[in-house]
């Protein structure tokens, strides 16, 4: 009896350890690594389409330079999905690089 006891009073004061699936970090790691690249992609694309103007057959003015924005931010997040630059790969490979060595370390 007194080993079941001495048992549940060490689980009791263990520290609580999340249960994280393996595979959780490399998701997190691709999940950050495409976002990096959509981001990179629109801020490409910010600048692709600084100079044009308005297309005066849609009206133009202030209301498509807003939708103008939205729009090059969802071909950002499409760039970024087919992964056609590879920045988001070789993001989210130095994050699992970084990840392993910090593993190792402690």
């Amino acid at each position: 009896m007194s080993d079941a006891t001495s048992f549940m009073s060490a689980v009791s004061t263990a520290p609580a350890t999340p249960m994280i699936p393996a595979n959780a970090g490399l998701a997190a790691a691709k999940k950050a690594g495409q976002d990096f690249e959509a981001f990179f992609m629109s801020q490409a694309f910010e600048n692709m389409y600084s100079g044009m103007d308005a297309d005066p057959m849609f009206g133009g003015g202030n209301g498509e330079q807003v939708y103008r924005s939205l729009m090059l931010q969802e071909y950002s997040k499409v760039a970024a999905q087919s992964g056609s630059t590879g920045i988001g790969a070789a993001v989210t490979r130095q994050i699992l690089q970084m990840q392993e060595i910090a593993s190792k370390g402690n």
